[in-house]
């Protein structure tokens, strides 16, 4: 068993758990059935504060309090929450915060994906039970939300366009009646206080299934938007940057803000269309070029000046990052990220290392 320093990805529980000890003690508000902690101090857990007793909470999400404090008033309900927006506006990240908050475990988890069948949404079978003893409640094996039912906890349901349509309708005699009907026992488990579902879901995506009307009424959706600044952006990615590098021992000071602000400037540009000051208009890239994106460049930028540079992020650690993530269709985006290079980028002061850098990796 690997040790605890030694996860590359801890869980959020596990991570924050001082933090999360540290509000449990100081909470005094209402608590709904089975959360660990009030729907208040699961909003300070994700937005940051400081407690009376002096202790730091850090921000997990950087963006509307209303947004949040939305998101767990609707899971204190019995409706469950649809976190959606584009790829890379931390809808993953939040859902996790959430559940450990909530239910002190984010580990109940059903990854979307184009192949899945009911059983990952329900329950599968023991079959090596079920054909030495036959059907019966031990030969059952529990999926995250049959868990999440059985114990009052938050389960999670990442990517829920990429199920398929007919596997996504599995959800609602859960969501509605909050039973998961086992026909073969003429059984049914019933959801303790406490069960909700948060799920995540883009549009923007290649093979994105459409929810139906049906399952759609069942979820409080919350759109989870990208950052409205620049210098919010910037602040995410230092944010993230910073707790990433930490766990694959590559120190922050390797990322200067120059290079942060100079990657999500670029992003944030061709997203919208226009150059910051609005005097030019862009063509804009197939790619979503994400919060997520920005953090991913920034981090193998880092890799690369640790490992094969001066130790420091320059314009040639980050190239081959920036290309990459912007050029996903090899004709189309390569054009428009030519263009830009050579409409903005190269007219810019100060950013000549930027543009040699990317016009080599063309």
């Amino acid at each position: 068993m690997a040790k605890k320093n030694d996860i590359l990805r801890p869980h959020a529980e596990d991570l924050y758990a001082h933090e999360l000890k540290a509000l449990k003690k100081a909470d005094d508000k209402p608590k709904p059935t089975n959360w660990v902690l009030s729907p208040w101090a699961v909003v300070t857990y994700l937005l940051g504060g400081k407690l009376k007793d002096g202790t730091e909470i850090e921000t997990k999400y950087f963006g509307s309090k209303r947004l949040i404090e939305i998101a767990v008033a609707t899971l204190a309900t019995d409706r469950a929450l649809l976190l959606l927006g584009i790829p890379g506006t931390a809808k993953t990240w939040v859902s996790e915060h959430l559940a450990a908050a909530i239910s002190g475990r984010s580990t109940l988890l059903v990854q979307g994906t184009a192949g899945m069948n009911e059983e990952a949404l329900r329950y599968g079978w023991n079959y090596a039970h079920l054909l030495s003893k036959g059907p019966s409640p031990e030969a059952i094996v529990s999926s995250p939300i049959m868990s999440a039912m059985e114990n009052g906890n938050i389960a999670r349901v990442e990517e829920l366009t990429r199920i398929p349509s007919d596997v996504q309708d599995t959800l609602i005699t859960i969501l509605s009646e909050k039973i998961l009907p086992v026909p073969e026992l003429n059984m049914e488990i019933q959801a303790k206080r406490g069960f909700n579902i948060i799920a995540t879901a883009n549009d923007r995506d290649k093979g994105v299934n459409e929810l139906s009307s049906a399952l759609r009424r069942r979820f409080n959706t919350v759109v989870l938007p990208l950052p409205k600044s620049l210098e919010e952006e910037v602040k995410i990615v230092q944010t993230r940057v910073e707790k990433i590098g930490q766990r694959l021992e590559l120190p922050m000071e390797n990322a200067p803000v120059k290079e942060i602000q100079r990657l999500v400037t670029i992003f944030r540009e061709l997203r919208s269309g226009k150059t910051s000051d609005g005097k030019t208009k862009l063509k804009s890239p197939s790619s979503t070029l994400s919060t997520a994106e920005a953090i991913s460049v920034i981090s193998s930028g880092q890799s690369l000046a640790v490992h094969f540079g001066n130790g420091t992020i320059s314009a040639d650690d980050l190239a081959a990052g920036i290309t990459g993530a912007i050029v996903k269709d090899p004709l189309q985006d390569k054009n428009v990220w030519l263009e830009y290079l050579e409409t903005v980028v190269k007219e810019r002061k100060d950013w000549e290392d930027l543009y040699k850098a990317c016009k080599e990796m063309l």
